[in-house]
């Protein structure tokens, strides 16, 4: 193995512990670092925060399902997710790529077979270490791994919709994003007229930020196209 394979850091998020030792064992034995998640909430916390090279992923979490928590880390991160499950369906398959995962190996596998996988995956992997889960404009941070926004350090609670037009706007901080391809995304692509179902959420997340439309410190108005996050 080359010696960029061999300084992998590797993220297995498995709730069967006999399968994470087993993991640990030959991941390692081929020279790679190893952490590990039981739960779904915890392998994101942890992509977010330990910057793995490449997230190895279970589908039958106890806390949520796996392809959620692809979508999850997808919100912020594009470090390499191989599939490790027991669901051998098509559809499983397509539905956790479609999620964005980038590879599916099915139980019960062969050690060789996933060590070759992982390393096609990472011959040439993505920065993880560039990308950050978090997005802070002054004293408002959007926490993306955890969901989360505070402002001057206290928790903004917000709706889910709330949250993902703010989180839609930090992931392409200080760019145009269009009604359309906020309403598309949020809403579904049904509602890319229905302007003021994204008027009425923006009108709620300023006043929850105490950011005033005339003159404001976060989110910026195009007048008729979208918004932008300062």
């Amino acid at each position: 193995m080359t010696e960029s394979a061999q300084a992998l850091r590797v993220l297995v998020v498995e709730d069967e512990a006999p399968i994470r030792r087993f993991l640990g064992i030959i991941l390692g034995s081929a020279g790679m670092t190893v952490e590990e998640a039981a739960r779904g909430r915890e392998g994101i916390e942890r992509a977010a925060t330990s910057a793995p090279d490449v997230v190895i992923l279970d589908l039958g979490l106890p806390d949520m399902d796996g392809k959620a928590v692809v979508a999850a880390i997808r919100e912020w991160s594009q470090v390499p997710i191989l599939i490790l499950s027991v669901r051998d369906g098509e559809g499983e398959k397509i539905a956790a790529l479609d999620a964005g995962a980038d590879d599916y190996v099915t139980k019960p596998f062969a050690a060789g077979e996933l060590l070759a996988r992982l390393r096609a995956l990472t011959r040439s992997r993505r920065p993880a270490t560039a990308e950050s889960p978090a997005v802070a404009i002054g004293p408002l941070v959007i926490d993306l791994a955890r969901r989360a926004v505070t402002l001057e350090g206290a928790e903004v609670k917000l709706t889910r919709k709330e949250y993902d037009v703010l989180a839609l706007l930090a992931r392409h901080q200080g760019r145009l994003v269009t009604h359309r391809q906020l309403l598309a995304t949020i809403w579904g692509p049904a509602h890319v007229e229905d302007t003021h179902y994204l008027r009425i959420a923006v009108g709620h997340i300023r006043d929850k930020l105490g950011d005033d439309a005339a003159d404001p410190r976060f989110i910026l108005t195009e007048p008729g196209v979208g918004y932008r996050l300062a």
